[in-house]
This record gives structure tokens, sequence and C-alpha cells, in this order.
């Protein structure tokens, strides 16, 4: 119907993306709603840019990244946050959420406005929206 929520889920591993699709199944959401891809990240946002695709909410929970003193982070995270496709996908009134260990120190770039950060153990959940 016009204006259902749509969900794209981007998962390398094949066995996991099978778990979120049980998952759905179980909290009964329509497989016409859920777009899952088997595929690397990086790949899946270039493609998904290039197509001009747009969303309201993009949420990523990359593997954790190593403990970076002194360095600048390696981890999927900081790439993610360097992608300068990935602002792209998101609408105006979009807001990214990032999930990282506290150890991974990230260098926010200025395609980013941070707008909240919250920590609970080992694990930080930071939301932005696209900077002006």
């Amino acid at each position: 119907s016009r204006g259902a929520t749509h969900a794209l889920c981007v998962e390398k591993s094949a066995r996991h993306a099978k778990y979120i699709e049980e998952n759905a199944q179980r909290a009964r959401i329509p497989t016409t709603r859920l777009d899952i891809r088997v595929q690397d990240a990086f790949t899946a946002i270039g493609q998904l840019a290039g197509a001009q695709h747009e969303f309201d909410l993009i949420v990523a929970d990359p593997p954790y990244g190593e403990k970076n003193v002194g360095s600048r982070s390696q981890s999927f995270a900081q790439r993610l946050l360097d992608d300068p496709s990935l602002p792209r996908l998101l609408k105006p009134s979009g807001m990214f959420i990032l999930g990282h260990t506290k150890r991974d120190t990230l260098d926010v770039t200025a395609w980013w406005q941070e707008t909240r950060l919250l920590k609970h153990g080992d694990t930080v959940i930071r939301f932005f929206e696209r900077a002006p």
C-alpha cells in the first residue's frame, strides 16, 4: 500500500541473513516489506547511491574495530563515516545510527552532524544527521 514502511537489510553473511529473515517472519513482517541483500555493505552503498535511493533511517552495526590509541581508526565503523556515498542515501530529514566499541575512537567526517551519543558497557551508539 502507498506509504507503507519498506526495509532493506544488507548482510555479508548468508547464514546471518537467514537469521534476519527468520526473525522478520517471527515478527510477522511481510516479505514484501523487507529486502535482504547478501552483499558487502560498501558495494551495496555504492550501488544504492548510484541508483539514487534514499532512506529515512540507516542503522549500522559493523564488526567492532581494534583499540586505536594515537592512530586513526581503520574499523568498518570509521570506513562508514568516511564513505562519501553513505550520506547521499539519507533523506535530508533522515537519521544514521552507528554502533561501535568504545575502544574504537572515530573521527566524524564533515558530512555528518552528531545529534546524540549513548554508551552501554563496551558499546557506543551514535546518532547522526547529514551536515547542513
